[in-house]
C-alpha cells in the first residue's frame, strides 16, 4: 500500500514538514513529489491532482484525494492502527488530538511574523506581543499534556512516544529555534528533543540543499548558528576512489562523492550526496558505510 505525498520546499513549508512526519515516522510507504515554492503556481502544479490546491496532499492507493493535514493525519490513523499515529491510553490520546486541533486552527501571530525558515536562525527577533502570547500559551498547554499523561516516563514527547501531536509541533519548535523566541526550561528541552530528532535532522538536511534560497521568507536580524546539534564536517568532492560501489539510499551505482573523517563515499546523484553532506548523522543508512 503506497500513497502519494506532496510537498513543498523542504526549508520553508511547515506544513509539508508536518505531511512528511507523519509518513516518516510511523513508517508508512509513499512516493513523494516536490512543488516549487519558486514558482507562484503551487495550485497548478497541483492540478492532476485537483481539487487538492495545498500542500502536503496526499492520494490514497485506491484514488482519494486529502489536502487537510488534521484529515491526513486521521485517516493514516484509520488505515495503519497499529503504526501508534495516536497514543493508546483514552487520556494521551484525547488530549494529542486537542493539541493537534488547537495547532491546527491558532498561533496565527507566531505562524504569520516567524515563517518557517530552517536555512536561518537569527539572535534577537523582538518579538511582538502576540507572538510573546502565543509562546504563551504553547507552554501552557505543554506542561498540561506531560502533567496528565505521564509523558516524562516515555522521554521528552508530549503525550507519551511520539505521536501525530507531535509531528504538529515540530515547525514550532523550528520557529522558536530559528528566531531564538523567549520560552521556558521544559519548552526549550522540547524544542531541543525536535531538533535532535534524526527524522527532523533529515528533513532539515534534504532543506539545506534542495530548492533556491527564497529571499521573501527572510528577516532583516542578524543570524547565529542553528542552535541544533552541529553535524559532521563533510564536503562534497570531485575526485577520489569511494570505499563503496553502490549508493546507500537507492542501491545503484554510484556518481558524486563526498569526503568525510579523510575518506571518500559515493552516492548516485547530487542530492543524495549533498544531503548527506548537510547532515550525515542524520541518514542511518550512511552512518552504516562509515
Amino acid at each position: 500500500m503506497t500513497y502519494d505525498l506532496y510537498l513543498g520546499d523542504y526549508a520553508y513549508s511547515s506544513w509539508s514538514l508536518r505531511g512528511w512526519l507523519l509518513f516518516e515516522k510511523f513508517g508508512i510507504s509513499r512516493s513523494t513529489t516536490m512543488v516549487d515554492f519558486a514558482d507562484s503556481s503551487v495550485g497548478a502544479q497541483l492540478a492532476k491532482i485537483a481539487p487538492a490546491r495545498t500542500v502536503p496532499a496526499v492520494r490514497t492507493p485506491e484514488g482519494a484525494l486529502l489536502s487537510d493535514s488534521l484529515a491526513i493525519a486521521e485517516e493514516l490513523a484509520s488505515r495503519h492502527p497499529d503504526a501508534g499515529l495516536w497514543p493508546q491510553p483514552p487520556i494521551a490520546r484525547a488530549t494529542a488530538r486537542n493539541l493537534a486541533a488547537e495547532m491546527h486552527s491558532g498561533f496565527m501571530a507566531l505562524r504569520s511574523e516567524c515563517p518557517m525558515n530552517l536555512r536561518l536562525s537569527y539572535v534577537d527577533t523582538a518579538p511582538s506581543d502576540a507572538v510573546k502570547q502565543d509562546l504563551q500559551r504553547l507552554e501552557v498547554i505543554w506542561e498540561h499534556a506531560r502533567g496528565v499523561t505521564d509523558a516524562q516516563e516515555h522521554g521528552p514527547w508530549l503525550c507519551g512516544p511520539y505521536s501525530v501531536a507531535d509531528a504538529f509541533y515540530a515547525p514550532v519548535a523550528a520557529r522558536i529555534a530559528g528566531y531564538n523566541l523567549p520560552v521556558g526550561p521544559t519548552a526549550q528541552t522540547y524544542v531541543q528533543a525536535h531538533l535532535a530528532d534524526p527524522a527532523f535532522r533529515r528533513w532539515r538536511a534534504m532543506g539545506m540543499v534542495h530548492g533556491a534560497t527564497l529571499p521573501w521568507y527572510a528577516k532583516d536580524f542578524q543570524t547565529q548558528d542553528w542552535p541544533g546539534p552541529k553535524s559532521h564536517a563533510a564536503k562534497a568532492v570531485d575526485s577520489g576512489t569511494p570505499e563503496n560501489t553502490l549508493c546507500p539510499y537507492s542501491g545503484t551505482p554510484v556518481t558524486h562523492l563526498m569526503e568525510i573523517d579523510g575518506r571518500i563515499f559515493g552516492m548516485c546523484n547530487a542530492f543524495c550526496r549533498d544531503k548527506t553532506v548537510a547532515d550525515p548523522e542524520a541518514w542511518p543508512a550512511f552512518m552504516a558505510l562509515l
